[in-house]
């Protein structure tokens, strides 16, 4: 990471002495060329990280020019003359390109005193082992009076540069396709999300629902399904059971919800008779990839749980803890969340937050760090913490949120996704098998993901272990 120029006072048109020079040096990083892409507008794919344009294999991605001549401002700017001064002009010959990774000096020399406040100055960018990049002059009108600029922080950019699902993509595409119901996928979003999991070696389908109304999404995706097992069924209530039934038989190890209600698909889920009971609560859990932080936020239960008791949110815990578990967390730290970091009798969740910390301790809920109760300040934030004088592994890191009940985690879960700019997945847990309970609103990447989740979980489930590499094992706070 380049290290912030500390403010200093400028040296004016009077002060400044020819032959004074000044330099500094920078890093080339994938975030400066998206930061200027954003700030011109110049979306030339030579400038996008990672980009091949000619299809070698090798990538071809260079730093604008542009870009390059204007660290010569940052010194001119900061340094010298520094604050206060102001471009009359600037020539470059550019010789050679820089790219990611390289490390760059950026240098002016003074070279003559003109009219006041007129100066020029010598300007070059070249690697630290010596290439010059760019070279030029330029002319500024210098400060005429004295400033002392402390340069503080510019306000915080998020921009979306991390994929924390990426490695959780690649562990399940690894994986044998998962025979998969997918129930009422009579819509051209949830046939499409179906088939490009298929397509990307996630699953394997069986359709069911209305062959008529299937038929009618895949003509309109322009999609054939021919080759594809389809069992007609005029409802979504028969649709549903008959998954269900599947998974009795053996056929299918998931279930994909399509153009079908939450609700009407979990009836046939939960019922005792039949059902897909374990012997454990079902619940749901949110996995959130969030720009902001460096590692997945698991978040449970926002869409099953309406207002859950404590033994309900003994088995939410516990849940989250496999799915978490599944993905690759060796020891998931999780915040049982509450609006106080303090047990208070008056908040119901903060005594059930207390006791499921405890419980943990004791070995009734396990894989996993549990503390609560915690505010989500404290839970996410390592200051906040730190300002509560909060001793707690979980604290200020925590990976895994348990919410009081399904309104705050819906709220949170939609909060993250449409303001904060989270990609989101999710995925029933509980249950005798995974079932991925996407939204209509859902993109296509966060259906892939919760395919992705469900495969993850089937082979925890089966093999006891994460089918993650172990690099990616550990998220980091």
């Amino acid at each position: 990471m380049n290290a912030p120029i500390e403010g200093r006072a400028n040296r004016t048109w009077d002060e400044i002495v020819v032959g004074e020079e000044a330099t500094i040096e920078r890093t080339v990083t994938p975030r400066d060329l998206y930061l200027f892409a954003h700030a011109s507008g110049n979306l030339n794919p030579m400038h996008m990280p990672g980009t091949d344009v000619d299809g070698d294999g090798t990538v071809d991605t260079v730093a604008p020019s542009m870009w390059v001549g204007s660290l010569v401002s940052t010194v001119l700017g900061n340094l010298l003359p520094g604050p206060g001064t102001l471009y009359r002009g600037q020539s470059f010959d550019f010789q050679r390109r820089a790219r990611v990774g390289d490390r760059l000096r950026v240098q002016v020399r003074l070279l003559e005193k003109l009219d006041r406040p007129r100066l020029r100055f010598e300007t070059r960018v070249s690697q630290v082992h010596g290439d010059v990049i760019a070279q030029g002059v330029a002319d500024v009108d210098a400060p005429l009076t004295r400033v002392v600029a402390g340069l503080g922080e510019l306000p915080a950019l998020v921009l979306d540069e991390q994929d924390h699902f990426a490695s959780l993509m690649q562990a399940a595409c690894a994986l044998p396709p998962m025979p998969t119901a997918v129930v009422c996928p009579d819509d051209a979003n949830s046939l499409g999300g179906a088939l490009l999991s298929r397509q990307r070696g996630l699953i394997s389908p069986i359709l069911i629902g209305s062959a008529r109304r299937i038929a009618a999404a895949a003509d309109e995706l322009g999609e054939r399904i021919d080759g594809l097992e389809l069992i007609d069924l005029a409802t979504h209530d028969l649709a549903a059971a008959r998954a269900v039934e599947l998974v009795h038989q053996g056929q299918v190890r998931a279930i994909m919800k399509g153009n079908i209600h939450s609700d009407e698909l979990l009836a046939h889920v939960v019922k005792k008779d039949g059902g897909l009971r374990s012997g454990r609560r079902i619940s749901h859990v949110f996995a959130l990839d969030v720009p902001t932080l460096g590692y997945p936020v698991f978040i449970s239960d926002a869409a099953i749980n309406i207002a859950p008791d404590l033994p309900t949110k003994v088995d939410i815990v516990q849940n989250a803890i496999d799915l978490a578990l599944a993905c690759g967390l060796e020891q998931p730290r999780v915040a049982v969340l509450s609006a106080t970091e303090t047990v208070n009798t008056a908040i119901p969740s903060s005594m059930d937050a207390a006791i499921l910390a405890k419980m943990a301790d004791r070995g009734q809920i396990t894989g996993g760090i549990v503390d609560g109760p915690l505010a989500m300040d404290n839970a996410m934030d390592a200051a906040a913490a730190s300002t509560k004088k909060l001793t707690s592994p979980v604290a200020g890191a925590a990976q895994v949120l348990i919410v009081p009940n399904l309104e705050a985690g819906n709220m949170l879960a939609k909060q993250l996704t449409f303001v904060s700019r989270a990609q989101p997945a999710g995925l029933v847990t509980g249950a005798r098998v995974p079932v991925m309970l996407t939204s209509r609103a859902d993109n296509e990447q966060a259906r892939l993901v919760s395919c992705a989740l469900g495969q993850l979980y089937d082979f925890y489930r089966r093999e006891g272990r994460s089918a993650v590499a172990a690099p990616d094992r550990q998220a980091k706070p």
